[in-house]
């Protein structure tokens, strides 16, 4: 019974990913709509497989959350007109959030003259380097010289010392 559980585990884990690459990556759809879903596709595939539940599924867990944040900075790629803006935001000091879970407080600032959009993925690690979680953030529109301030929120409950890092950040 138990390699079945882990066999449709891992033929579900392939679904979601297959469907978080394939949202993204559509060329007839405005800029910020492949942002948007690569946003919904690794929100989804991160939160979904991480319910999973069964310890055999750990390492499909932590592939697919490599995956899901691969999938996204793809998709995130294929934007056009987007600019790389890592220098616009700032990670606070993660903490525990109300849920449990980690969270870190995100400011991104607007260097540009005009009002703009961004799209990030967060990695969360652990003290050694290792991909715990990721996650993807819209930002709506921030007005030049502006500053927006967020929280990226991990989708999993994570133990031990962990830290953020910005991963990518799009700005169109």
């Amino acid at each position: 019974m138990g390699r079945k559980v882990n066999r449709c585990t891992a033929a579900w884990v392939a679904v979601l990913l297959g469907c978080a690459g394939l949202t993204g990556c559509s060329s007839d759809e405005s800029p910020s709509s492949p942002a948007s879903s690569a946003a919904s596709a690794a929100r989804s595939a991160a939160s979904s497989v991480a319910s999973a539940g069964s310890s055999a599924a750990a390492s499909a867990v932590s592939s697919a959350v490599a995956s899901a944040e691969s999938a996204a900075s793809s998709a995130l790629a294929t934007v056009k007109g987007g600019l790389d803006a890592k220098a616009d935001v700032a990670l606070g000091s993660v903490a525990t959030g109300s849920n449990g879970r980690p969270e870190v407080p995100v400011n991104v600032t607007n260097h540009d003259s005009k009002p703009r959009r961004y799209t990030l993925v967060v990695n969360f690690k652990d003290q050694s380097g290792n991909l715990l979680d990721v996650v993807v953030l819209d930002v709506p529109q921030v007005a030049s010289g502006g500053t927006a301030h967020t929280t990226a929120r991990s989708n999993r409950d994570l133990t031990g010392t962990v830290t953020a890092e910005v991963r990518n950040a799009l700005r169109y």
